[in-house]
């Protein structure tokens, strides 16, 4: 009898409560774990339709359309996602195009600034060459290249 009570005391009690452990600890905290929004959004219209069959209401067609919409909301943060991108992809080609020019305008800016530079400019009473001194002829070399006779 002793042991008979032991184990309807003890061990049928913590068997108990080790079951609700596991399932009300363990595995609720392993499903959270799968639980997803997307999951979450999708089980919404199984939930309205549930509640409606349940209280005997008719539905209306917007949730219906609501529930439609929650279950294919994937598609449609694929295709904003996608207008977004081509959004972007537009601002960023403008914005290059823009940097382009910059530079190009910035580069002429600085050739243009170059010509005009005065710091390297000639004097004004300075002929812009040396003139060469003519060579001398067969002619000229009697006579010295200074016009000086030469003394042969």
């Amino acid at each position: 009898m002793k042991r008979f009570w032991r184990k309807w005391t003890y061990e049928v009690s913590l068997a108990i409560g080790d079951a609700l452990w596991d399932v009300l600890v363990v595995q609720l905290a392993a499903l959270l774990d799968r639980l997803t929004v997307r999951k979450i959004i999708a089980f919404i219209p199984v939930v309205i339709l549930i509640g409606a069959y349940y209280h005997s209401i008719p539905l209306p067609p917007e949730l219906m359309l609501i529930g439609d919409f929650l279950a294919y909301i994937d598609i449609f943060s694929v295709l904003f996602l996608l207008g977004v991108l081509s959004r972007i992809t537009t601002i960023m080609f403008v914005v290059k195009q823009a940097a382009a020019r910059f530079a190009m305008l910035a580069g002429s800016t600085v050739s243009r600034l170059q010509r005009l530079d005065v710091r390297h400019g000639r004097q004004r009473s300075a002929p812009a060459r040396p003139c060469p001194k003519p060579s001398a002829s067969k002619d000229d070399r009697a006579y010295g290249v200074w016009g000086q006779a030469a003394f042969a």
